[in-house]
């Protein structure tokens, strides 16, 4: 079992939330094996699209797997993204430019990983494409995934007025 003392520092360190202080909602914990690993699945809507929600899944070591392999403080770099319409879409300010913007982060580590969601609208096919990976400042990480949201034929409100497609 875990101690609640670890439970809760593997809450703070753990838990996703958006970078406009927005919190994840823990919507899923499956355990996987008998030393306490869990994959957690969480709800997390992006905070300037409004009526699209993003589920993240990562794995979250347990006592007796942190005890058995040390690294103590540190998760693997293990996730997967799905982003849906969850409500009528509203798209506020975002960045339009290649690279997008973070709009969720999370840490894998005490100091050194973090999780990482990216936004990217794709104009020619009018299409927001989520970005999942690991941002490590040593070694990088190759492990990502992405989801998209075509927003092609469907009603969309845009704040600042829809891009024109290239």
């Amino acid at each position: 079992m875990k101690s609640v003392a670890l439970s809760a520092f593997a809450g703070i360190v753990l838990s996703l939330g958006a970078v406009s202080g927005l919190a994840a909602d823990r919507v899923g914990e499956v355990g996987v094996d008998w030393t306490g690993n869990d994959i957690v699945i969480d709800a997390v809507p992006d905070p300037k699209v409004q009526g699209v929600t993003c589920h993240v899944t990562y794995f979250d070591r347990g006592v007796i797997d942190r005890l058995r392999k040390g690294n103590w403080f540190e998760d693997p770099s293990n996730s997967s993204i799905a982003c849906r319409q969850t409500g009528p879409i509203t798209i506020g300010d975002i960045d339009l430019d290649e690279g997008g913007e973070e709009v969720f982060k999370a840490g894998l580590s005490l100091i050194w990983k973090s999780l990482v969601v990216n936004r990217i609208y794709d104009k020619k096919n009018d299409t927001l494409i989520y970005l999942i990976h690991s941002r490590e400042v040593v070694d990088g990480s190759a492990k990502m995934a992405i989801s998209t949201v075509p927003l092609y034929n469907q009603q969309v409100t845009w704040t600042e007025g829809k891009p024109a497609a290239e």
